[in-house]
């Protein structure tokens, strides 16, 4: 049973989504609500089409849907795929998985090529499964950081494997967004999709498209072939309203989550997103470096650039399903633990979005008193003594901007 939490007592919440959100973030979401067609609110929605594309890096048009990141990746799907077409999907972990299902459900002739959870995306290897296919595919999907495990794969490697094949790339950036570095025009990646509620520090809510010309035309011309299996998620419908001068949204728009993300938006581009992608990529060592002080062996590939999550793997002597709930019902310190067969075996700490330096060393800290608590054999302050050798080292304690 579940220890009580003491409901007095101070939460953090280091989990890849959703995150933190910025003070300022969630003060204007209590503002009354806005009539979507008034000029208050058509301001902040072009404000916030402009500076998504900033994000994106890209001049693409990004499509904006009320719904979860999978909606995104669904339009992807329900826009490119017709019964009976071939799709290539490439997985290593949970949420690459999401694509081959997305596949399924809309009846394509789905190529999975599935690595182990850990392992990256390997490019010669899905080279290698496509041109072993009877026909080549139209589009071919995969995941940027792969949130149950922490890996990132090398999307514009995977792109040139795509591109080498002519078919188009769908990426799922659902958490990678914002917090590693994907510029999407310069590397010439067809599809790009993601969502609100991580490393762009919103509640979730809103799901995000940025949809190449060559990808928005193979959509128009596969509706022509066969009867659109779409409404809701039709691009070009989407890309229709939000072209208009001011901009005009198909449906109704999620107002409040775009106030949200209009001040999330206006943080991230202020603080400057060279510097956001700095400051992800100094926590993650910071955690990488925690991790292997407490003597915990990091899960999956060793990569510089996995910047969004880290994974440990537990001590086999322990159970560790109980750890991530020791943190949070004794400590008040929300993680995730391991999802599908990883479930008990990992432990991932989270660094994307509203995330600074002394995150991680409570983090760090309550992983190490769960883990003493459950009988490890571990040395009290090691994870957060490493973390501050890493800041020390940069020559700062990262932190976001506020506001």
């Amino acid at each position: 049973m579940a220890e009580a939490p003491n409901v007095f007592s101070k939460q953090y919440m280091l989990t890849a989504g959703p995150t933190p959100l910025p003070p300022r973030v969630s003060q204007v979401m209590a503002e009354p609500v806005l009539y979507h067609r008034a000029p208050a609110f058509v301001d902040i929605y072009a404000r916030c089409l402009e500076r998504l594309d900033g994000v994106f890096q890209t001049r693409n048009p990004v499509l904006c849907f009320a719904a979860s990141g999978t909606g995104a990746m669904e339009s992807a799907v329900a826009n490119l795929v017709a019964p009976g077409e071939p799709a290539v999907v490439a997985s290593c972990g949970k949420f690459g998985q999401r694509w081959a299902e997305l596949c399924d459900a809309y009846g394509a002739a789905t190529t999975h090529v599935e690595f182990e959870w850990g392992e990256r995306v390997d490019p010669p290897r899905l080279d290698a499964a496509i041109s072993g296919l009877d026909s080549r595919p139209g589009t071919v999907y995969v995941t940027q950081s792969e949130t149950s495990t922490g890996v990132v794969n090398d999307i514009r490697a995977l792109n040139e494997v795509a591109l080498a094949h002519g078919a188009v790339l769908c990426v799922d950036a659902i958490s990678g967004l914002g917090a590693v570095d994907l510029p999407q025009d310069e590397w010439g990646v067809d599809v790009v999709v993601s969502g609100s509620q991580k490393s762009l520090m919103c509640p979730p809510g809103l799901a995000f498209a940025s949809v190449s010309e060559r990808a928005m035309a193979l959509a128009a011309d596969g509706a022509g072939v066969h009867p659109p299996s779409r409404y809701y998620f039709d691009w070009a419908r989407i890309a229709d309203g939000q072209a208009q001068k001011p901009p005009n949204s198909a449906f109704t728009p999620a107002v409040t989550l775009f106030r949200g993300l209009d001040v999330a938006l206006e943080l991230i581009f202020a603080e400057g997103l060279g510097t956001v992608f700095e400051r992800h990529a100094i926590l993650a060592r910071a955690a990488r470096a925690g991790i292997e002080a407490i003597g915990l062996e990091r899960f999956g590939a060793d990569d510089p650039d996995a910047n969004v999550i880290t994974a440990a793997s537990l001590p086999a002597e322990i159970d560790g399903a109980k750890v991530p709930k020791l943190m949070r019902d004794r400590y008040g310190v929300t993680v995730a633990g391991g999802q599908g067969h990883l479930k008990g075996r990992i432990v991932r700490i989270a660094h994307c979005g509203y995330y600074g330096g002394f995150d991680i060393v409570v983090a760090l800290t309550a992983l190490e008193m769960a883990l003493r608590d459950l009988g490890a054999e571990v040395e009290r302050g090691a994870g957060a003594a490493a973390a501050q050798g890493v800041f020390a080292d940069a020559g700062t304690v990262p932190e976001p901007v506020a506001g």
